[in-house]
C-alpha cells in the first residue's frame, strides 16, 4: 500500500541544487489520476450536486491551472469496486463513504488491504451522531486518513492534493528547495475545513505568480513548486517532520490541545512552538484553541493566535498566510510604528523600492529573513537560498546590504532569462543577453537552434567559466511567423511572390508594401531604445537549419548600422530589412533549392532574428575581431586528427568570408597548435587578402542593393591600422622566406591566428572544443556552429564570445561499408581519397565538366553561368549529373574556384573537385555551400594534383564526344552510365567510366 507516514530515514538539508528552473520538470511525480468513488445511491445523490460533481471538479482545475483532473468512476458496493481495482490495475485513490451497499465499510476497507492492491484509502464521511462512534472504534490501519463532507465539492480537490503531497514531498524538498507548510490538527472536522482553503490560498498564490514566468513553461512549472501541506495529528509526528524539513518550512498552523506521547496534552501546541522557537526563530506560527487563555502564551513565544469558535476563524486564516508566508506583496514596514513605507509586487519592482525605503526597514526584514521567506514563496528558491544565510553583521552598513541585496536580484534575473525565450518586455529585456520573441507563430529553425544552444549554454555554466572571455548567444528578438503571415496576407503579395521569378521585382514589390503590424511597430522601437549597437538581420525560416535540409545560405542575411539618433529612422531601416528578409522566402535561388526537396515553398514561413552584433567600432567601420565556423565531425583529419575531434575555420572580420568560401585558417579545437600548412609557400597562396566590415557611414535608401552594399572588403593594411591584425596576424620575411608570429617585424602581414593558436593568448580553442561537445550531445548529432569573437575591449572588461547559430550537421550513415578496391587507373574517370558520401550511384549518364587545361582563372564568373545553364537544362529533363571542375566550388574568392551558388548545381549527383594547375586549393567545409552538399547527400570528391592517391583523367574527358559545349563548360552524354563508388568510413572513392564491368 502507498503509505501516508512520513517516518522516512533519511534527513533533508536542504535542497540538492536550488537554482532556476531546471529540475522543476522533475517535481510531482505522484500523480492521482484515477479514483473510485464507492457509496450509497443516497451519499452519491448528495456528492454529485445535480450530477455535477466531476465537471465542478474538472472546471476548478482548469479555472487553477492544475493538471488534467483525475477521473472519478462511481460504485455502489464493495464488491464491484473491488473487482474494478483488481482488473483495471490503474486506480490511485479509493474514497469511501460508510454506507456502502454489500458490506460495513470497515469490512470494505480491510478486504482492500487484505489483498494484493497498493491503493490508499480515504473514509469520506458526515458529522453526524453514529460519526463520533465508528470512529473512535474503527482500526486506524486501515484507511490512511478521514475527512467530514461539510457540503464543499474542494473538501475532494483537498483530499487528492493531501494524499499527492505527502507522496511527493521528500522528492521535492530534496530536488529544489519546494516549501512546507505542516498543520498540526487532531479534529477531524477542523482538519476538513482548513485543507481546502489552505490549499486554496496556495493556488491562488501561483495564479499571481504564473504572470511572471519567464516563459510558457515556466509559469506553469510554478505551479509544481507550490508549497507543499503536512498534516500531522499528534506530537511526535510533528516534531519528526519539522525537524526533517525545518529548512524548507514556510510556517506552522496548529492546535494547542493534541495527543503527546500518547496521552491528550492540553498544551502540547504550546510545547512544541516553543521547541521550534529554539532553533528557528523566524518560523510563522499560528496557534488555535477554543481556550483565550491561551492567547498570552503564544505571544510570549511569539506566535499568532486564532480562537477556533470565533465567526471570522477562516478569514482571519486566509489573513494570516498572506501577511506571514510571503503570499502577497512584499510590504515594508517601519519597525517602530509597523506603518507601511513601501511595497513590491514582484522583483523589477522589489528591486526599485529597495532604493526608496529607509534604512531602519530594510535591517529590519534583513534581520527577521523576509526577504528569503517572501523569495521561496515565489518559487525562487535560488535566490532565497543566496540571501538567507546573510546576515546584517556581515556588512560595514545597511547601505552595503542593501546594494548587495539589489545586485542578487539583478543577477537573478538576468541568469533567470538565459536559456529561455521570454515574450519581449521592455523592461526585463537585457541588453547583453536576452533572448525574446515578438509576435505568436514558430520561431523557425535558426532560433530555435539558437535558443536550444542559448539553453545548453546556460545549463553547462559556461558563461564565465573561461578566465577574461565572456561565452553567450547576444541580444536578440525573433518575430514570429505570425508577423509575416499577417504582413503577407494584408499586402496582398502571397500570389505575386510564389509566382514571379525576377528577385529584383520581387524585393521592389515588398519594400513597396505599407501595411506593417502597428504594435510589432512599436515593440521593434522599445527595442531599438535598448539596443544602440549595429544589428544582423536573419532569415529564420520553419524549414531552416532542418536536420536534413538546411537551407544554409538560401535566405538572406542584412547588417544595419543602427547609428542615426534618429529611432524612428533607424525603426524605417530596420523594417525595411526585415522586408528584404521576408521577400528572400520567394526569390528564385529558394524556388530552385525548394525543387530539389519535398517540401512546397507555399507552405513555408519565414521569422526573422533581430540581433545585436559582435565586434568593435573602428573609425567609421564595425566588425570583430574574427569570426568563423566550427564542426564537431572532420571530414578529413590529418594524423593525430579524428573525425570526431572537429574542425574550425577562422577569418579575421565579418563571417562572410568563412561561410562563402574564402580563405580561411582551419585548425582541430582539440590540436590547435598543429599547422595548417606545411610548406610556407602554401601557406603564402592560401592567406586571406581582405577582410569584411560594416560600413557605417553609408545613407541607406529604400532598395536592397544598398542594404547588400553595407558590408565591403577592406585590406589588411585597415585591420593593423585599426590593431585587430595584433591577435591574429604573422610577418612573412621575404629576405629569409620564413614567416614569424606576430606583427614587431617589417614584411608582409598574414592571418595564421598563430598568437592565438600557438601562444595561448585567448581560450578560443578550448571553448570551440567545449561547445561542439555540448552541442553534439544535446542534439544527439553532430553540428555546426557559427562564431564571432570581440577582442577590442575597454580595459578589465571580458572579451566577447558570440555563439551566432547552431544547426546539425548532416552526415552519410550507411550500414554497407562498400569495398573500394585498387582498379587499373585505365578503367577510372577519378580516383580521391578524400571523399565525402557513402555507398552506389549507378543512374548517371550525363557529366558537366570545365575544361583543366584550358581553364582561366579570370573566367570563373563566366564559367559559373556557364554551369547555370547545364543545370537548368538537365533538371528540366529530370538528369542527374556528374559535375567536374577546377578550383573551389562555390568560393567566395572567384580566383580560388568557381563562385556557383547552391541552386547553380542543384541537379548534380556527385560533384569532382580539383585543384589548379600551379595551386592546390584547400577543401571549403567551412561554407554554406558545403553544408548543403553534406545535406543532400551529394558524393564530393576532393582531388589534389600533387597527391599519387588521387586523379581525374583529364585526357579521356577531352576526347569524349560533346553533346553541347560553351566557352568554358562541356556537356558530355554517354549511353551507359557512369559507376560511382564511395566509402565515407575511409574517405575513399572510384568513378568508373562507362562500359565496365564493375
Amino acid at each position: 500500500m502507498k503509505q501516508l507516514t512520513h517516518h522516512q530515514n533519511s534527513n533533508l538539508t536542504g535542497p540538492e541544487e536550488p537554482t532556476g528552473f531546471q529540475g522543476f520538470q522533475d517535481l510531482m511525480r505522484y500523480r492521482i489520476r484515477d479514483i473510485i468513488l464507492v457509496s450509497s445511491q443516497y451519499d452519491l445523490y448528495v456528492f454529485e450536486e445535480d450530477g455535477r460533481l466531476y465537471e465542478l471538479i474538472r472546471e476548478e482545475y482548469r479555472g487553477l491551472n492544475l493538471s488534467d483532473a483525475p477521473e472519478l468512476t462511481r460504485v455502489s458496493s464493495g464488491h464491484e469496486a473491488l473487482e474494478l481495482a483488481k482488473e483495471e490495475r490503474r486506480f490511485d485513490l479509493i474514497i469511501t463513504t460508510p454506507h456502502i451497499e454489500d458490506m460495513p465499510v470497515t469490512k470494505f476497507a480491510r478486504r482492500v488491504r487484505d489483498s494484493d492492491l497498493d491503493i490508499p484509502i480515504v473514509l469520506l464521511t458526515y458529522e453526524n451522531r453514529e460519526t463520533p462512534d465508528m470512529l473512535l472504534h474503527y482500526n486506524a490501519e486501515l484507511f490512511d486518513r478521514v475527512f467530514i463532507w461539510q457540503g464543499d465539492f474542494r473538501i475532494l480537490i483537498g483530499i487528492i492534493k493531501h494524499l499527492e503531497d505527502s507522496l511527493n514531498i521528500e522528492n521535492d524538498t530534496r530536488k529544489v528547495g519546494v516549501q512546507v507548510i505542516i498543520l498540526i490538527e487532531d479534529n477531524i472536522r477542523f482538519y476538513s475545513t482548513y485543507l481546502p482553503i489552505i490549499y486554496m490560498e496556495i493556488f491562488n498564490q501561483s495564479q499571481r505568480l504564473i504572470s511572471e514566468g519567464v516563459s510558457l513553461s515556466d509559469q506553469y512549472l510554478r505551479m509544481r513548486a507550490r508549497p507543499k501541506i503536512l498534516l500531522c495529528t499528534n506530537y511526535e509526528d510533528a516534531w519528526y517532520n519539522f525537524e526533517k524539513y525545518k529548512n524548507s518550512i514556510i510556517g506552522i498552523i496548529s492546535d494547542i490541545d493534541f495527543l503527546h506521547d500518547g496521552i491528550q496534552d492540553p498544551e502540547a501546541g504550546i510545547e512544541l512552538a516553543r521547541n521550534v522557537r529554539k532553533q528557528q526563530h523566524d518560523i510563522p506560527l499560528l496557534l488555535q484553541s477554543n481556550s483565550l487563555g491561551f492567547e498570552g502564551a503564544a505571544k510570549d513565544i511569539g506566535a499568532s493566535f486564532l480562537m477556533k469558535e470565533s465567526p471570522t476563524l477562516l478569514n482571519d486564516l486566509r489573513n494570516f498566510m498572506v501577511d506571514n508566508f510571503g503570499f502577497g506583496d512584499f510590504i515594508f514596514r517601519d519597525p517602530k510604528t509597523d506603518k507601511e513605507v513601501g511595497r513590491a509586487k514582484d522583483l523589477i519592482s522589489l528591486e526599485t523600492v529597495l532604493h526608496t525605503v529607509p534604512n531602519e526597514s530594510i535591517q529590519y526584514h534583513a534581520d527577521h529573513n523576509h526577504f528569503s521567506k517572501w523569495l521561496k514563496a515565489r518559487t525562487e528558491f535560488g535566490l532565497a537560498h543566496q540571501l538567507r544565510p546573510r546576515k546584517v553583521s556581515e556588512f560595514s552598513s545597511i547601505d552595503e546590504l542593501t546594494k548587495f541585496v539589489i545586485k542578487s536580484l539583478r543577477d537573478f534575473r538576468k541568469s533567470r532569462l538565459r536559456g529561455t525565450i521570454t515574450d519581449f518586455r521592455i523592461d526585463s529585456f537585457d541588453p547583453h543577453s536576452s533572448f525574446a520573441r515578438i509576435g505568436g507563430g514558430s520561431l523557425g529553425g535558426k532560433a530555435r537552434g539558437l535558443s536550444f544552444l542559448n539553453l545548453l549554454i546556460h545549463s553547462a555554466k559556461l558563461h564565465n567559466r573561461f578566465k577574461g572571455m565572456r561565452v553567450e548567444v547576444p541580444a536578440a528578438v525573433v518575430l514570429g511567423t505570425d508577423v509575416f503571415d499577417n504582413f503577407i496576407e494584408n499586402n496582398d503579395l502571397k500570389r505575386f511572390a510564389l509566382s514571379e521569378r525576377d528577385d529584383k521585382e520581387i524585393a521592389r514589390k515588398f519594400l513597396a508594401a505599407e501595411w506593417f503590424d502597428e504594435n510589432i511597430k512599436t515593440q521593434l522601437e522599445h527595442f531599438l531604445n535598448i539596443i544602440r549597437d549595429p544589428l544582423a538581420v536573419r532569415s529564420s525560416s520553419l524549414l531552416e537549419d532542418s536536420q536534413y535540409h538546411p537551407f544554409a545560405g538560401v535566405y538572406e542575411t542584412y547588417m544595419l548600422p543602427n547609428e542615426d539618433a534618429d529611432i524612428s529612422a533607424c525603426l524605417e531601416e530596420l523594417i525595411n530589412a526585415i522586408k528584404c528578409v521576408y521577400a528572400s522566402t520567394f526569390y528564385r535561388g529558394t524556388k530552385d533549392y525548394m525543387k530539389v526537396t519535398s517540401y512546397r515553398l507555399e507552405e513555408e514561413k519565414m521569422a526573422v532574428i533581430i540581433q545585436k552584433m559582435v565586434g568593435a567600432k573602428h573609425q567609421n567601420r564595425f566588425y570583430p575581431d574574427f569570426s568563423g565556423v566550427a564542426r564537431s565531425h572532420n571530414f578529413y583529419p590529418v594524423e593525430p586528427q579524428k573525425a570526431s575531434d572537429g574542425i574550425t575555420f577562422m577569418a579575421l572580420g565579418l563571417g562572410k568570408t568563412v561561410v562563402e568560401g574564402g580563405n580561411t585558417v582551419r585548425f582541430s579545437p582539440r590540436y590547435p597548435n598543429r599547422p595548417q600548412f606545411t610548406t610556407i609557400d602554401e601557406a603564402l597562396k592560401n592567406n586571406q587578402q581582405n577582410f569584411f566590415g560594416l560600413d557605417l557611414s553609408m545613407k541607406l535608401e529604400k532598395n536592397v542593393e544598398d542594404y547588400d552594399a553595407l558590408l565591403k572588403s577592406y585590406p589588411l593594411e585597415t585591420a593593423e591600422e585599426d590593431g585587430t591584425l595584433f591577435y591574429v596576424g604573422s610577418t612573412y620575411s621575404h629576405e629569409n622566406h620564413a614567416i614569424y608570429d606576430g606583427l614587431s617585424r617589417q614584411g608582409a602581414r598574414l592571418v595564421t591566428f598563430s598568437p592565438i593558436l600557438k601562444n595561448n593568448m585567448s581560450p578560443v580553442p578550448k571553448i570551440l572544443e567545449e561547445l561542439l561537445e555540448i552541442g553534439r550531445k544535446g542534439m544527439g548529432m553532430p553540428v555546426e556552429i557559427e562564431f564571432a569573437v570581440n577582442m577590442s575591449v575597454p580595459h578589465k572588461q571580458p572579451k566577447e564570445f558570440g555563439v551566432l547559430q547552431m544547426r546539425p550537421l548532416v552526415l552519410s550513415r550507411e550500414a554497407a561499408q562498400l569495398n573500394v578496391k585498387e582498379k587499373d587507373s585505365d578503367l577510372l574517370v577519378c580516383k580521391s581519397d578524400r571523399v565525402l558520401g557513402n555507398g552506389l550511384i549507378d543512374d548517371i549518364f550525363d557529366v558537366v565538366t570545365v575544361d583543366f587545361d584550358q581553364f582561366q582563372r579570370a573566367k570563373t564568373r563566366e564559367a559559373a553561368a556557364e554551369v547555370k545553364y547545364f543545370n537548368n537544362k538537365l533538371t528540366g529533363e529530370d538528369r542527374p549529373y556528374l559535375l567536374i571542375g577546377v578550383g573551389r566550388w562555390g568560393s567566395l574568392d572567384p580566383w580560388l574556384g568557381i563562385p556557383v551558388k547552391w541552386d547553380q548545381i542543384s541537379g548534380a549527383k556527385a560533384i569532382i573537385e580539383t585543384g589548379f594547375r600551379d595551386l592546390d586549393v584547400t577543401p571549403s567545409q567551412g561554407s554554406h555551400f558545403f553544408q548543403n552538399i553534406t545535406s543532400f547527400m551529394i558524393g564530393y570528391f576532393t582531388v589534389s594534383n600533387f597527391r599519387e592517391e588521387s586523379f581525374v583523367d583529364w585526357k579521356w574527358l577531352v576526347d569524349q564526344p560533346v553533346a553541347e559545349k560553351l566557352e568554358h563548360v562541356r556537356h558530355l552524354r554517354f549511353d551507359d552510365p557512369l559507376i560511382i563508388k564511395m566509402n565515407g568510413h575511409n574517405s575513399k572513392g572510384i568513378i568508373y567510366k562507362p562500359n565496365q564491368k564493375v
